[in-house]
């Protein structure tokens, strides 16, 4: 079995897990996610935990049940203090801003970049070069994260672009005569 499988999943006060035949449906102060259940894992609630056991002895439920397991932990974690990602805009002339539930974004090219967001997804920009992107459900926020840093990633000679916060970007030196 999948040694992460093996550790319950506590559930803090004011967050409800409701498992029916199919689904786990966890609810808390951010919102509301559910998830399909797999039918080789067994999901039980006692004493404020969830726990996750194979249903039979494949290796398919034995894989499964650590895969469970980390995405309620995922969503009990987005329900009640919820994710973010942060990125920022290295370049002159980079700027971000927010217009309602759309990024807009000038990255250098001739025109701006407006990208908006899913429902369930808050953006922010405290400065004109960091955006601040929130929400419970961890698979979304990495997503939208990674379409918004897509539109100009990082280049390894000046490193301009955008950026995760904390990333390092390998420069190159630039060839000699």
């Amino acid at each position: 079995m999948s040694r992460i499988a093996k550790y319950p999943v506590p559930v803090p006060k004011g967050v409800e897990a409701a498992i029916s035949a199919s689904q786990i449906s966890v609810k808390g102060p951010l919102g509301t996610l559910t998830q399909d259940l797999s039918t080789d894992v067994l999901v039980r609630q006692e004493d404020g935990q969830l726990t996750f056991d194979v249903a039979n002895d494949s290796r398919q439920a034995k894989a499964m049940s650590g895969t469970m397991r980390a995405l309620v932990a995922n969503m009990v974690t987005g329900v009640s203090t919820g994710f973010e990602r942060r990125l920022n805009l290295v370049g002159v002339g980079f700027r971000a801003q927010v217009q309602g539930d759309a990024l807009k974004l000038q990255l250098g090219f001739s025109h701006d970049i407006v990208h908006s967001m899913p429902a369930g997804i808050k953006v922010e920009c405290p400065t004109q070069t960091e955006i601040v992107i929130k929400g419970s459900n961890k698979q979304v926020v990495g997503q939208v994260a990674a379409e918004i840093r897509a539109y100009r990633e990082p280049e390894p000679y000046k490193g301009k672009g955008v950026r995760y916060a904390g990333e390092r970007v390998i420069m190159k030196e630039t060839k000699k005569k």
